[in-house]
């Protein structure tokens, strides 16, 4: 089985949306086969299905002074943040093309595990926590879990869209706009704080694309731009390209 690679710098999240769409579509069309979009984002608020408003710290003002756009989305999970120096990562994925198909649950642990093994390639031990969705370091003596990346995703007639959100370099500070996922007991954390020299965000890229590929049984093909996937997706990628600091 093949996963394509759409590799992007920094996005404007409502392109982003965009080109997730129209992916969505094609495979849905079975016009593509399933494909990881990585990518960054400026600065910007994602409210999910299940969040709420008051875990939204700042004023709408100050989040307007700062330049932090704020969107209401379809994908699971509550309020997180997105911003330069976090590896987003947006698997389009037809959970019917597995034999057995995949399930939800399956699909979302597949997400975790891959993560896993990509900070495990950093020498950055994490795990799962039971209930708490995403991956986090391990936690040792008075030394509590700290979450380096999350996860929320949306199913919809089997085919996957939004993702994971992985802390490379980011802006820790920024996390303080937010209730991180609406859990107030534990805190965030980065490769950069974990581990000394930090990785490169081309680094990271390259291990998380292996390990998906590893974790899905997938051969990872890179593709330049969507419209070599399909020519339709041209419009989708001009605007990508015109709005994307590459």
């Amino acid at each position: 089985m093949i996963l394509n690679l759409l590799q992007f710098d920094r996005v404007p999240y409502a392109e982003g949306l965009a080109l997730q769409k129209a992916l969505v579509e094609a495979r849905y069309e079975n016009r593509i086969g399933n494909t990881l979009v990585l990518l960054e984002h400026p600065p910007v608020l994602t409210l999910g299905r299940n969040s709420s408003r008051a875990n939204i710290l700042a004023s709408d003002e100050f989040l307007a002074y700062r330049g932090v756009e704020v969107h209401e989305i379809n994908r699971g999970g509550d309020v997180t943040y997105h911003g330069p120096g976090q590896l987003v990562g947006y698997p389009i994925i037809d959970l019917r093309s597995f034999t057995p198909r995949l399930g939800a649950v399956d699909f979302v642990r597949k997400i975790e595990e891959a993560l896993i093994r990509a900070c495990g390639d950093f020498g950055v031990k994490t795990t799962r926590i039971a209930g708490r969705t995403g991956v986090w370091t391990m936690a040792g003596g008075s030394i509590q879990e700290k979450k380096i990346a999350a996860i929320g995703v949306h199913i919809s007639r089997g085919i996957t869209s939004h993702g994971f959100a992985f802390n490379v370099n980011p802006d820790l500070r920024d996390f303080q706009l937010i209730v991180p996922c609406g859990i107030a007991d534990r805190e965030v954390t980065s490769l950069e704080r974990e581990v000394d020299p930090p990785p490169s965000m081309e680094a990271v890229r390259n291990a998380v694309a292996r390990q998906f590929g590893h974790v899905f049984q997938s051969q990872v093909l890179w593709i330049e731009s969507p419209q070599d996937l399909l020519p339709e997706l041209a419009e989708a990628s001009s605007a990508v390209g015109a709005n994307a600091d590459l």
